[in-house]
């Protein structure tokens, strides 16, 4: 009887400390620059910036995101790098995609001028602890602000 006891609170404990984790929560972009300028596609590197709410490192093994700029999709990234995550700390994610110039055409005259750009980001990465990953939405929009002069 008193084995039966000691496994149940274990069980419990077990359930009340591995609780579902919060989803990864994108800051800012550092470090962009581009890799290949083409006519018709150029090669864009940057390092996204993403806080870790939890209390608990984590490792992100892999992404999955769409990049837009004013609605119109600049470019797809996929990575499959194992970044290592602090606890309740900020990270960076290096990511690289081809842009079809098309696209950036469409935006030139609001980053040449000074305008506002809206910047979307979806997708989703994958991030766990151990061998066990979960995948998490990710779902952001914010405007920006850039000026070639």
């Amino acid at each position: 009887m008193r084995k039966k006891w000691w496994i149940g609170t274990i069980a419990i404990m077990a359930l009340l400390t591995c609780c579902t984790p919060k989803a990864l929560e994108y800051r800012t972009y550092h470090n962009f620059s581009i890799q290949k300028l083409g006519f018709d596609k150029s090669m864009i590197s940057m390092e996204l910036e993403y806080y870790n709410p939890n209390n608990y490192g984590l490792q992100l093994k892999q992404s999955d995101l769409d990049i837009y700029i004013n609605g119109n999709l600049l470019g797809h990234s996929t990575t499959d790098t194992l970044v290592n995550i602090p606890r309740r700390a900020n990270f960076n994610m290096p990511v690289k995609f081809s842009v079809d110039m098309q696209n950036i055409l469409k935006n030139a005259a609001n980053t040449l001028f000074g305008g506002e750009i809206l910047i979307r980001l979806s997708g989703k990465v994958k991030a766990g602890k151990g061998n066990v990953f979960m995948s998490f939405p990710v779902e952001y929009e914010t405007k920006q602000k850039l000026s070639l002069w």
